[in-house]
Parts: structure tokens; C-alpha cells; sequence
């Protein structure tokens, strides 16, 4: 590989932050420096939920003056955010209204109408994509449903990070990884699918063309160097546009796993995405009976997992206490919750009742009683829940996996923002009762970069990039203890699981 070190600027979006991080790769070790944060989150305007693009891109740049200043120059820069979003490109290179959130009601009741037009069993033959009322399609019927004048007018439809990566280079194209959680992709071809365009009435001219991580995407829009003094010439290269993928792509395991696999991954933030690597897709009765997904994973791998809802239960009880002038870090509630009553209310994560914003623990309060159950009487005992139950959800989750898989799983590697949370990982390593391995906090923006350094062949391979992440980021270890509670409380979760 040699010892040139190389620096990439990994642009990683989230549901609640976004960043810049400059990975610095000697060849044998990668370094991730943070030189711009920033905060993300929906804005209400009217009656619509939005994600605030212009900002969002104002603060990219922020973050590649930052990364270019005093530097002799980046060998690349790649963008990766949430999936299912997007934007609508018109005639001359407008950006046609502002992307909506996927939070927004929009798409209240229009999954089940579109089974009217193309039957649920058949569009799980062509996607083997997890059922979401937040998947792209039931976003772009809405629009349709509801008259939207801009698919009318729209020539080019682009994922979020694809909208970021024509905004820098003038370039329309979708990536695979992102592009593989519309609904609207057969994983098994790579292609768009005409017959689900067809059956749902929607304008198959608008999907771009498709283009896989670790290619180039194109240079720096002249305009945009200029305004940031970047004299250097700079290209935009393509990660795992989907977070996930490149978080995925950094799980410090060895090797690609084995088939069938034998360790799993989460990915954990706002959403945990708990799943297996595969080669292929797995389309049959059983992940459809289990609403599993069948996402692109990168350098032709399929990442067959579920979408879990993950501490979005935890962040928007602190939201709401917040607005109430109840004001809490993470540290404190996972404090609070660790002195409260262990399982005195399970909830359902992935219940529709906790997916749009708003008053999370009147929810919780709501669903508790619903089912029977004592009211969490405290924030301790509310974030205990929403622990409690998210390990309860990846244990069941876990255990259908093997089931479908005929395997065992001896493993799980837990990356994102969620392997800081020890409480969590010991709940998961105790209700799963296998070892937990948390790390690195950063896993996607360590996927991207060496995403990046796999489309300048500075690395060969998935497994060599993964051997990298395992030597260069320190990872703690839970072992399973309590388990026996666990699996008391596992029966009861058994009921309400969906």
C-alpha cells in the first residue's frame, strides 16, 4: 500500500447532527479528526415537516473550508446521511421545494393504498424491502395522491446524499446503497423496477442512473471552490451513501463473515439497524412474515436486517422533558435509569403510535396502560423501558435471523453513537446472552474514508478495510451476566411484539 498517508473528508449526516471529520490513512492505521459539527433536525413550515437543505449544505461547506485551510489538499470528500429521503431536480438545475421529512404524516395510510394497486406479497417478491410507511415510495404516492405540482415538473429525483453530491458537483446519480431503501429497486439486478413504477403510477423517467460505492462521483463544482478557496482540484468519491452501509462496511470483525453468518451488527443511533451481511439477497415467506429488509451492502454484499426504532423513544422523552424546562444530559438519564425498577414496563419499540415527533412519554404512558401495564412513574423509569425494550426487540430480532438463516449467532458488534451507551450494551449482551463488542463511535465516517481510500486503491478490499478499523479504534467487550431475568422478561415481550 505503501506510506504515503492519505486524507479524506467524510461528510456524515444524522437524524439529530452532522459532521465533518477528516480521516487521515497511513496505510496500516486510519485517524479521524472532527473539524465542524453541526445540528440537524426537522423544521414545521405550514403544515409540513422539512429538512432544512440549504443550511444543511451551507454547513458542508463550513466543514470542507475547515478541512482544506493550511492543507496541501484532500484526496477525496464523500457524503452519507439517513435513507428514504430525497429531492426533486427540475429543468436547468432547480431544486424543486424543499425535502420533507420522513417523520412527515404525509404518508398516514398510503402504504396500505398502495397495496390496492400492486399486491404486499408482490412487492416483497421484487424489493425484499422491510414494510415502512417512511419508505420513498409511499412518499413520492403521496405526493401523487395529494396533487403535488412538483412531480409534474421534476426531472430527476435524488436520495438526500445524492442531493448533497449534484449540489457539489453538478452530477446527477444515484447510488446503490441509498437507492436500496426506496422500494422501488430489485436487489437482485441492481435495477430500478419498471413494473412497481408502472403499478404505482409514478414516473419512472425521474429515477437517476445508478453508480456503486467506491466510484468517483466528479470534481468540485467550480463555483463551490471558488467560494471556499480551494485552489486544489478536490473530487467527490462515493462511500456507502447510506450511513448504515458505511457503518456496516466498518464493523471491526475479521474477513467478510462467513456464510451463513455467525455474528451480527447494530447499527445504533436514532434508528437501530440490526442485521446480518449476506451475498445475496434472502426474499422468502419467512422475512416476510418478519418484515426483514434486503439492503445494498457495499462491495456486493446484501445487509439482511431490521429496521428498529431505536433511541428515538430515549431522545424525544428528553425533548419533551426539555421543553417542560426539565433539562437532562444522556449521562444523567442513563444514571436515572439505571437506579429504577428493572422490567416493570415493556413497550413494543417498532409500534406506529412512537414514530412522529412529539410527546414521547405520554406515548409510552399511553401504551403501558393499553397493555396493562404500570405507567413509568419517573424519567429513570422511562428510559429504563426504552432500554429494556430495545434489547428485548434484538434479542426476538436476533433469534429470527438464525431461524431463517439455520445459523447461531456468537456475536454482536455494536457501532454508532449507541455503542457509548454501556447500559444498553450490557441489557443486549445479558437479554441476547451472547458477548457484545461496542465500537467505534464513528464507524460511519470510518467507513466512508475507507470507502474513499477502496476508490483510490489505497485499499483492496472489504476485509482489509475492516482489519484496518479493528487496529486503529479501541472497542469494549460485554459479556453476558443476568441473563436468567432476561429470560422471564423475553417471554413476556413475546406478547407484544410485532
Amino acid at each position: 500500500m505503501g506510506s504515503k498517508t492519505t486524507d479524506y473528508l467524510a461528510l456524515d449526516l444524522g437524524a439529530e447532527s452532522g459532521r465533518g471529520l477528516l480521516g487521515r490513512f497511513d496505510g496500516d492505521r486510519l485517524t479521524l479528526e472532527e473539524v465542524h459539527r453541526f445540528p440537524n433536525g426537522p423544521v414545521r413550515m405550514l403544515d409540513t415537516i422539512h429538512w432544512d437543505v440549504p443550511r444543511l449544505f451551507d454547513e458542508m461547506k463550513t466543514a470542507l473550508r475547515k478541512a482544506t485551510v493550511g492543507r496541501p489538499g484532500l484526496d477525496g470528500v464523500g457524503v452519507d446521511t439517513w435513507g428514504v429521503d430525497f429531492g426533486l431536480v427540475g429543468r436547468n438545475d432547480t431544486l424543486l421545494g424543499n425535502p420533507v421529512h420522513y417523520r412527515d404524516p404525509r404518508t398516514d395510510g398510503v402504504m396500505e393504498s398502495a397495496f390496492g394497486m400492486v399486491p404486499r406479497e408482490r412487492i416483497y417478491e421484487i424489493t425484499g424491502l422491510q414494510f415502512m410507511p417512511i419508505n420513498t415510495a409511499y412518499q413520492l404516492l403521496a405526493m401523487k395522491v395529494q396533487g403535488s405540482p412538483l412531480l409534474e415538473v421534476a426531472e430527476t429525483l435524488l436520495m438526500i446524499p445524492d442531493l448533497f453530491g449534484w449540489l457539489l458537483t453538478g452530477r446527477r446519480a444515484g447510488e446503490r446503497t441509498d437507492a436500496s431503501t426506496t422500494q422501488l429497486l430489485n436487489p437482485r439486478d441492481g435495477a430500478w423496477s419498471d413494473e412497481l413504477c408502472n403499478g404505482f403510477g409514478l414516473p419512472r423517467s425521474i429515477l437517476p442512473e445508478l453508480i456503486d460505492p467506491g466510484t468517483e462521483l466528479g470534481p468540485l463544482r467550480r463555483s463551490v471552490a471558488d467560494e471556499l478557496g480551494i485552489s486544489a482540484p478536490l473530487t467527490v468519491l462515493v462511500p456507502g451513501t447510506h450511513d448504515t452501509a458505511s457503518a456496516v462496511a466498518a464493523v471491526p470483525t475479521k474477513g467478510t463473515g462467513s456464510n451463513p453468518p455467525d455474528w451480527c451488527y447494530i447499527s445504533s443511533g436514532t434508528w437501530s439497524l440490526l442485521g446480518v451481511e449476506v451475498p445475496r439477497p434472502v426474499i422468502n415467506e419467512s422475512t416476510l412474515r418478519y418484515n426483514f429488509t434486503n439492503e445494498g451492502g457495499v462491495a456486493g454484499t446484501t445487509r439482511l436486517l431490521k429496521n428498529i426504532m431505536g433511541l428515538w423513544l430515549v431522545q424525544e422523552c428528553r425533548r419533551t422533558w426539555a421543553r417542560a424546562g426539565r433539562e437532562y444530559s444522556y449521562d444523567e438519564l442513563i444514571a436515572k435509569a439505571r437506579a429504577a425498577r428493572p422490567f416493570a414496563t415493556l413497550v413494543e419499540p417498532d409500534d406506529p403510535t412512537f414514530l412522529a415527533p412529539g410527546d414521547m412519554p405520554a406515548r409510552l404512558a399511553a401504551y403501558a396502560s393499553k397493555t396493562g401495564q404500570p405507567i413509568p412513574a419517573d424519567e429513570g423509569a422511562f428510559v429504563r423501558c426504552a432500554l429494556e425494550s430495545l434489547a428485548l426487540k434484538y434479542r426476538w430480532t436476533i433469534r429470527r435471523l438464525e431461524q431463517i438463516l439455520g445459523t447461531t449467532i456468537k456475536a454482536v458488534h455494536v457501532v454508532g453513537g449507541g455503542s457509548r451507551n454501556a447500559l444498553l450494551c450490557q441489557f443486549t449482551a445479558d437479554a441476547c446472552g451472547i458477548p457484545v463488542h461496542a465500537g467505534p463511535v464513528e464507524a460511519t465516517a470510518a467507513g466512508n474514508v475507507l470507502l474513499q481510500a477502496m476508490a483510490r486503491r489505497r485499499v483492496g478490499s472489504l476485509a482489509e478495510a475492516r482489519a484496518i478499523v479493528a487496529a486503529s479504534f479501541p472497542v469494549d467487550t460485554f459479556e453476558p451476566r443476568e441473563t436468567a431475568a432476561w429470560e422471564e422478561a423475553s417471554g413476556r415481550f413475546e406478547g407484544l411484539a410485532r
